[in-house]
C-alpha cells in the first residue's frame, strides 16, 4: 500500500488543567497540567486529537511523495501508522480520502486560509441559546462578564493638535446612508414585488458587462470591486415572500439576470431553513429574501494560487456586495441585513455545495421592514424609528 501525508496540516499543542486534591496535600496548587496535541487538517472540519507519537510521526511522512507502508512500518510503530490512517491524516493511494485531498491540492488553497475557513464553519448552532447562556453567566450585566470596553476611538494626538476638516454638504447620498439601518423587524404579512426583488438583485449582484481580459478569460464588470475582476462570490437565494416567485432555493445568474430554480419549498420549510441558515437569529428569519454570499474558491485561487491575500480578498468581496445591497434596498424603501453568524455546513448541504470549491462566507437578506419595532435596531440618527 502506498501512502502519503495529507496536503494541509497544522499541529497545535494545548495545555489542559485538571484539579487534583492530592497535589494540594503535597504542597502544590492542586492543578495538574497535561499537554495535548491536535491536528488541524482541512477538509476535516474539526480538530483531531493526537498522541505525542502520532504528532512526531506526521513530520516523518512526505505530503508529496508516495511511500510504501511496509517500509515505513519497519522504521516506525505500525500501530501509530495505522492510527493515523484511520484518522485520515495519512492517506492510502486510491482511497476516497486521498481523492478529496487531491481535490484540495488542485484548488490551490493557502494552508493558513484553509485551516481558518474549514475549522470556523458551523453546523446546527443555535445563537439564541448562546446569548441566553451569556446573559445568565453574566447575570445580565455585559460589563461584569466581559470587563471594560476598549476606548471608542484610539486617539493618537491631543485635541489641540488635531486638524479639523470641513464637513461635506448634504447630498442625496448622505440621506440614503442615513436611512441605511440593519433591519431586525421584517413584515411577514406582506410580499416584495417582483420588481423590487429584481432591482435589488441586479444592483448588488448583477453583471453590467462581460469582457475578455485575455483569450478565454472573460471578466465581469459589476457595481462592486473584486480582486482581479474575477467576482468569485455568487448569490444563492432562499426566497420566502416575493410576488410571482414560489418559495424555494435558487441560484442567481448575474449575466442573464435570471433565477435558476434548485428546490421549491413550502412556507414552513422555507422558514425552518431560514432559521437554520442564520443560526436561529429569530429577528432575521422573517426576511423576505435570504441572499447567501457564496465564494467560489477555485475561481479566485485559479489566479491567486496559494496566495497569502486571496482568502482576505474574498471576504472583502462580501463586504462590498452587502453594502451595495443595503443601499439598493434602502433606496426602494426596503430594509436589509448581513450576518456572519451562520451555519455554513447546513447551507452547503441545502444548496448542494462542495466546501472544497465553494462555501458561504456570510448571509445577507432584504425585505419590507415591519411597522412595529419588536426587536432592537441600532438607529442613533432616528431616521427609521422616530424618537
Amino acid at each position: 500500500m502506498q501512502i502519503r501525508r495529507c496536503t494541509i496540516l497544522m499541529l497545535e499543542p494545548r495545555e489542559r488543567l485538571d484539579f487534583d486534591l492530592s497535589l494540594i496535600a503535597a504542597g502544590g496548587n492542586g492543578l495538574r497540567s497535561t499537554l495535548q496535541w491536535f491536528a488541524l487538517a482541512p477538509p476535516r472540519d474539526a480538530d483531531i486529537e493526537l498522541s505525542a507519537e502520532e504528532a512526531a510521526l506526521l513530520g516523518a511522512v512526505s505530503p508529496t511523495q508516495w511511500s510504501d507502508f511496509e517500509e515505513l512500518a519497519r522504521a516506525h510503530a505500525r500501530a501509530t501508522l495505522e492510527s493515523l490512517l484511520a484518522k485520515e491524516l495519512i492517506l492510502a493511494q486510491d482511497s476516497a480520502a486521498a481523492a478529496r485531498d487531491e481535490m484540495l491540492r488542485e484548488t490551490h488553497w493557502r494552508s493558513t486560509s484553509a485551516v481558518l475557513h474549514y475549522l470556523s464553519r458551523w453546523r446546527g448552532i443555535d445563537t439564541e441559546a448562546m446569548q441566553r447562556d451569556l446573559a445568565e453567566s453574566g447575570d445580565g450585566d455585559l460589563l461584569a462578564k466581559l470587563g471594560p470596553a476598549p476606548a471608542l476611538v484610539r486617539e493618537r494626538a491631543s485635541a489641540a493638535e488635531r486638524i479639523t476638516l470641513p464637513r461635506a454638504s448634504d447630498s442625496p447620498l448622505d440621506a440614503l446612508l442615513g436611512r441605511r439601518v440593519t433591519c431586525r423587524n421584517f413584515d411577514a404579512s406582506r410580499a416584495l414585488t417582483r420588481e423590487q426583488f429584481s432591482t435589488v438583485l441586479q444592483r448588488a449582484w448583477g453583471a453590467r458587462a462581460v469582457q475578455d481580459f485575455a483569450p478565454e478569460v472573460p471578466l465581469l464588470k459589476k457595481g462592486v470591486p473584486s480582486a482581479g475582476g474575477l467576482h468569485a462570490t455568487e448569490c444563492y437565494l432562499l426566497v420566502q415572500r416575493v410576488e410571482g416567485i414560489a418559495p424555494g432555493l435558487y441560484h442567481y445568474h448575474p449575466v442573464d439576470h435570471a433565477l435558476e430554480p434548485l428546490r421549491l419549498l413550502s412556507a414552513d420549510e422555507a422558514a425552518a431553513l431560514a432559521r437554520q441558515f442564520v443560526a436561529a437569529q429569530a429577528y432575521f428569519v422573517d426576511a423576505h429574501v435570504i441572499a447567501v454570499a457564496v465564494s467560489r474558491f477555485r475561481r479566485n485561487f485559479w489566479k491567486y494560487r496559494n496566495h497569502a491575500k486571496a482568502y482576505r480578498a474574498l471576504i472583502l468581496d462580501v463586504g462590498h456586495i452587502s453594502q451595495t445591497q443595503y443601499l439598493a434596498a434602502t433606496e426602494l424603501g426596503l430594509a436589509a441585513f448581513i450576518t456572519a453568524a451562520i451555519n455554513e455546513v447546513d447551507i452547503e448541504q441545502a444548496f448542494g455545495l462542495d466546501a472544497l470549491e465553494e462555501s458561504p462566507l456570510a448571509v445577507t437578506g432584504f425585505g419590507i421592514r415591519g411597522s412595529e419595532r419588536r426587536e432592537v435596531e441600532w438607529d442613533p440618527l432616528y431616521t427609521v424609528w422616530p424618537r
